[in-house]
């Protein structure tokens, strides 16, 4: 496999539209659990620690989300009401198979695959 060339945070944040500190943030997260390498210096960035195809989108996830994606309102509902004392506990599963998809969507998938749909994308485009 050919050495990618090192991405600094900053050039991640201009491709991305958002804050080199958000990106460093992430990056941070990614290389805690072994997926990124970073090289600090004026040649410096970060690179992948191991190849796209054995990073499982999966893991991605895992490394960078806290906590569910879906979740319910931080005000409790009336207990009083019906539909406030038992919504809680409907959406609470449905939330629950709701991020079991999606995981199981993402365990079938790497960052290689992510790679080559980007690359298809962008030659269709030109």
């Amino acid at each position: 496999m050919e050495e990618e060339e090192a991405v600094t945070s900053d050039y991640i944040a201009s491709s991305v539209r958002t804050n080199a500190v958000v990106v460093r943030r992430l990056l941070g997260k990614l290389r805690q659990v072994g997926m990124v390498r970073i090289q600090p210096g004026p040649h410096g960035g970060a690179r992948l620690a191991r190849p796209a195809s054995k990073i499982l989108l999966s893991d991605v996830y895992k490394a960078v989300e806290e906590g569910q994606v879906l979740s319910l309102h931080k005000n409790p509902p009336n207990p009083r009401c019906p539909v406030g004392r038992n919504i809680g506990g409907v959406l609470s599963r449905i939330f629950g198979e709701a991020e079991s998809a999606m995981e199981a969507t993402l365990r079938r998938r790497t960052l290689a695959d992510v790679v080559g749909s980007v690359k298809e994308s962008a030659a269709a485009a030109s």
